[in-house]
């Protein structure tokens, strides 16, 4: 009898880690790398597939490096994370955003390597992944260019640039910022990695409004758009992967224009 109690805790030992995570519910999309995103970038928590986490993106990527996506989740209600990845790119991760007082809505653009699914993981409050996302053709190459304007003689002055409007809707604001940076993968040989890799958003007085953290997909001089709780100005701040500052002051009178504190 004892020996049978050995073997068993020795079977359950020995088992591999990610056993005991949440089985990987079946795919709607059917893509080979479900299972292996679903343990690295989610920990294999409990997912569910629903219609609810909605990804707007072309069927086909016309431009490899700057694929437009839109990801709402709202009809969940209160969203803790919204996580943005591309699985079949070689880096999948995009976008990690915690609401807080935003909407679990954000705009941006991506690179995409090659055709890929490209999917929204929205948690919730109950540790539970609600997932949502499409296919995406595309003739590939994108994270493995170079950024075109590290060619140009003057983006090293820029870099950082904030050029951004606010305006109001009917009960929220909407913040559209576009923010100079090459956004390099380090997949192109000589060219290390160097993007965006933090930015946060404030109202005034300085509550947190939003938190972000963005990796080597997003788009060349990225544009983000969110949905934000009724302010009439605020602080956008962050950096880049080599500590270089990102800080602006925006509100809704200077509706465009460069804004660096």
């Amino acid at each position: 009898m004892r020996y049978r109690i050995y073997c068993l805790l020795f079977l359950l030992l020995a088992r591999p880690l990610d056993l005991f995570a949440a089985e990987s519910p079946a795919d709607p999309l059917n893509s080979v790398m479900w299972h292996e995103m679903h343990q690295r970038l989610l920990d294999g928590a409990p997912v569910v597939f629903d219609e609810r986490v909605r990804v707007s993106a072309p069927a086909v990527a016309e431009d490899s490096l700057n694929l437009p996506l839109w990801i709402d989740a709202t009809a969940l209600g209160e969203v803790e994370r919204l996580l943005v990845f591309a699985e079949l790119n070689p880096i999948p991760k995009v976008l990690d955003m915690q609401p807080l007082k935003a909407a679990p809505r954000i705009g941006l653009r991506i690179k995409v390597q090659q055709a890929t699914p490209v999917r929204a993981a929205a948690l919730t409050a109950d540790g539970v992944w609600h997932l949502g996302g499409v296919l995406v053709d595309a003739a590939g190459g994108g994270c493995t260019a170079p950024s075109m304007g590290s060619g140009s003689s003057d983006w090293a002055d820029r870099l950082g640039e904030v050029t951004a409007r606010l305006w109001s809707r009917e009960n929220h604001s909407r913040l559209r910022a576009s923010i100079v940076h090459p956004m390099d993968t380090g997949l192109v040989a000589g060219i290390p990695a160097f993007y965006l890799e933090q930015l946060e958003i404030r109202a005034s007085g300085g509550d947190l409004i939003s938190r972000l953290a963005l990796f080597e997909p997003i788009a060349e001089n990225p544009v983000l758009t969110l949905d934000l709780p009724k302010v009439k100005q605020l602080t956008m701040a962050g950096r880049d992967n080599n500590g270089n500052p990102v800080e602006a002051q925006i509100s809704e009178s200077s509706q465009t224009g460069s804004n660096r504190l």
